[in-house]
């Protein structure tokens, strides 16, 4: 009898156990889920906090998602009570809830899909604040470096007297302040001639060519226009581009064809064996 009795209770513990042990497992899996949607939250507040309010545009969405998940938080609590209630149900309950965990699931993927969009938008609008913080920041220094520079007929007379004494070093330096602090004056055309002539000289031909672009492109009507144009074909041909540089010299004859530097070309592309009117 006692035997019998005992077998009894055996079986009744096997059943329980059987009920309790999935019941424990499926607790387990919300409460992993229930760390991933306060984890999630715990992201998006410090996501908020962030921002100021030039990224007010992004608020709206920012706080669509917060909500959603704490609709999903609140769903996940729902389901977990649920369960704890209906530990003893048949196995079709079960699958029933699995399934909409399954889906509580596959929303969270895509709240953290959206999340991840987000984040990428805040931060190209804060590089974006900041590339134009950097902008701002070179303007003031230019601006205060333009406040403490020489006068402008200061600066040129003082270049223009360093080059006369063949002080190119200091030259190159004081034409170069002048077009940086004061490039929109005619002045600044005959700066970027005189340094055309200084890297002409040292045998910088490029340089020169680029500095004699400077003229021709930014002063067309300046005093230095002829003369810039006849030594851009002048370097031209020192680079080996004697195409280029004949084309400069031939244009040159054509815009100022009874000028001194008109003179010049056609003398130079006698020795180099062209026409200067290109027939």
């Amino acid at each position: 009898m006692k035997s019998h009795r005992n077998a009894v209770l055996s079986a009744s513990l096997s059943l329980l156990w059987l009920g309790v042990v999935p019941a424990w497992g499926v607790n387990k899996e919300m409460v992993q889920l229930q760390t991933q949607v306060q984890q999630l939250q715990e992201q998006m507040t410090a996501m908020q906090r962030s921002f100021d309010e030039r990224m007010g545009v992004m608020k709206n969405l920012v706080e669509q998602d917060t909500d959603a998940v704490n609709k999903v938080a609140s769903a996940l609590t729902a389901l977990q009570t649920g369960l704890q209630r209906q530990q003893s149900d048949t196995s079709g309950k079960s699958d029933q809830l699995s399934g909409q965990i399954q889906a509580l699931n596959d929303t969270l993927d895509e709240l953290k899909v959206r999340l991840a969009k987000v984040s990428k938008q805040l931060e190209d609008m804060q590089a974006s604040q900041q590339s134009l913080a950097a902008q701002q920041a070179q303007q003031q220094a230019q601006q205060q470096a333009a406040q403490n520079a020489p006068p402008p007929d200061v600066l040129y007379n003082n270049g223009l007297r360093d080059y006369n004494g063949a002080k190119n070093d200091l030259a190159t330096q004081e034409f170069s302040d002048y077009v940086k602090f004061y490039p929109n004056t005619d002045l600044a055309g005959n700066c970027y001639f005189y340094l055309g002539e200084i890297q002409f000289k040292a045998g910088n031909y490029q340089q020169a060519v680029q500095s004699y672009d400077q003229v021709l492109q930014n002063f067309p009507s300046g005093n230095k226009a002829a003369s810039a144009q006849l030594k851009k074909g002048f370097a031209l041909i020192e680079l080996g581009k004697q195409d280029d540089g004949v084309s400069e010299l031939r244009h040159l004859v054509q815009r100022y064809p009874h000028s001194p530097e008109a003179l010049q070309a056609r003398e130079r592309l006698r020795k180099i064996g062209v026409s200067s009117t290109g027939r």
